[in-house]
């Protein structure tokens, strides 16, 4: 992580789902590192503490809950706790996201479209509707998409509608939450991380895919969070409704 220019979230309490690893700790970091109190979730408890105990390292204010986004009593938790510890929510990221299957669309089990919508697509809408009624004028929601929501590729496909549905739902929350609320979005491109570990363990690929970036090379984690926290500042405080991509030039839309 390089110098920070500033501290534009001093004073701010920033949620972040999914977040002991990857895209999601990165960003967690780089809120925390501009002054954020920030409140890390995922599944596991012993990768919950892990990555608080690294944030904190770095003279970060850390709560630290485990959160399956898909378990309504977690969910409701995570704002109860965040209220109750900090007073007041300033920033949401919902970064939680699942993949399990590369099955074609029309062979993908019932079971995993349920996953696959429950978890990428439902997930946000439910965190959402528990945090509203503490969310405040100049509050900041980023939801992360993907590029692969523009078009879904084959060995992703499903993956890549629930991304694209989340480019929908962007602009939706943004009408809905005006004006206390701005809603966003990032699309990242391809990162290596845990999570797309398809990249990482696959030369052939790793190099097709660079060759499909302008600038011939992947994204880090630190590319998405930096994107991210400028969302999520009031430097973007007249941007709503709208989806950064963050993917080097790997076509998107016009």
């Amino acid at each position: 992580m390089g110098e920070m220019t500033g501290k534009r979230f001093e004073g701010k309490v920033a949620i972040v789902t999914a977040s002991t690893q990857g895209i999601g700790f990165a960003i967690a970091e780089r809120l925390g590192l501009e002054g954020a109190s920030v409140v890390i979730s995922s599944r596991k408890q012993q990768n919950v503490d892990e990555a608080a105990e690294k944030l904190r390292a770095k003279g970060i204010e850390v709560l630290a809950l485990v959160c399956h986004v898909s378990n309504a009593q977690q969910r409701k938790d995570l704002i109860h706790k965040t209220v109750q510890m900090y007073g007041k929510i300033d920033v949401i990221v919902s970064n939680a996201a699942a993949n399990p299957s590369i099955d074609p669309i029309l062979q993908t089990k019932d079971s995993v479209l349920d996953k696959l919508w429950e978890i990428n697509v439902k997930a946000t809408i439910l965190l959402l509707k528990d945090a509203a009624p503490h969310l405040h004028k100049g509050s900041s929601v980023i939801i992360v998409s993907s590029i692969t929501g523009y078009s879904p590729p084959a060995s992703m496909s499903m993956y890549g509608v629930t991304k694209t549905a989340l480019l929908g739902l962007t602009k939706a929350l943004a009408a809905e939450m005006a004006p206390n609320t701005r809603v966003n979005c990032i699309a990242p491109g391809f990162v290596p991380t845990n999570f797309a570990s398809f990249i990482t363990s696959n030369e052939a690929i790793r190099q097709e895919l660079e060759a499909k970036t302008l600038l011939a090379r992947l994204g880090t984690t630190e590319d998405m969070a930096a994107g991210t926290a400028f969302l999520a500042s009031d430097d973007a405080s007249y941007i709503t409704g709208e989806t950064l991509v963050i993917a080097g030039g790997m076509p998107s839309r016009l």
